[in-house]
């Protein structure tokens, strides 16, 4: 089975170590060839914590989050740069940019929709937990075509009081005006957090999608052998 990538974003204040206990959440088989990496964020100065430092992929002018708040594109496009530089490397060791998947909570995961629909090649998949859209319209613009057929699974809970759940559903219109696919989950009642039931869909949602990458490469390898056999 062809090597899979899954790279996690964590969220404002948080780090990578913390959230390295998800992947023990992903029991399926086809996860066995699986390389995580749990990244920390630099620390800097937050704006919505009035200017106290603490981890952070990029500026926060306002939190909560709603729709219509401000947000730091100049930062955020700049920490994309940081994450396209992690992807590089792992397909430049050869693992195929349809097997790398970038999943992010929160913060994390407004960072995982930038560094997927700004990447020149089609990824996997981006998961964006509680995220939201953080740049304007006028950046899609910057998208490069083969980014936009990467698809985009959205989960958000609908008692959210950190990211309000009407701004992750304004990312509907935005991705749809960018002609990015995106399966949008809520989970009634849940708040700013991960639950057991949202991490079981999005390993399912790897799979798919790891199972189709692998079977492309197999039908190849089986062509392969056809041919040289003759």
């Amino acid at each position: 089975m062809a090597r899979t990538f899954i790279l996690w974003l964590h969220g404002l204040g948080d780090s990578g170590p913390a959230n390295e206990s998800i992947q023990t959440q992903f029991q399926s088989p086809e996860f066995k060839n699986t390389s995580w990496l749990f990244p920390s964020a630099p620390s800097n100065p937050v704006t919505c914590n009035n200017g106290a430092v603490m981890r952070s992929w990029f500026d926060v002018p306002e939190l909560p989050f709603k729709v219509g708040s401000p947000i730091d594109e100049s930062s955020v496009l700049e920490a994309a740069k940081n994450v396209h530089a992690i992807i590089d490397q792992e397909i430049a060791e050869g693992t195929n940019p349809e097997n790398v998947f970038i999943c992010g909570l929160s913060q994390g995961g407004a960072l995982t929709l930038a560094s997927v629909l700004l990447y020149p090649k089609t990824l996997g998949g981006g998961a964006v937990l509680s995220g939201w859209v953080p740049f304007s319209s006028s950046v899609i613009s910057q998208f490069p075509k083969e980014a936009k057929k990467t698809p985009i699974l959205w989960s958000h809970g609908t008692d959210d009081r950190m990211v309000l759940f009407e701004a992750g559903q304004a990312a509907l219109p935005f991705l749809k005006e960018a002609g990015v696919t995106c399966e949008f989950k809520s989970y009634p009642g849940l708040g700013h957090s991960i639950s057991n039931k949202e991490l079981k869909y999005i390993e399912s949602w790897i799979k798919r999608r790891m199972k189709r990458s692998s079977s492309t490469c197999l039908h190849l390898n089986c062509l392969k052998e056809m041919f040289h056999s003759r």
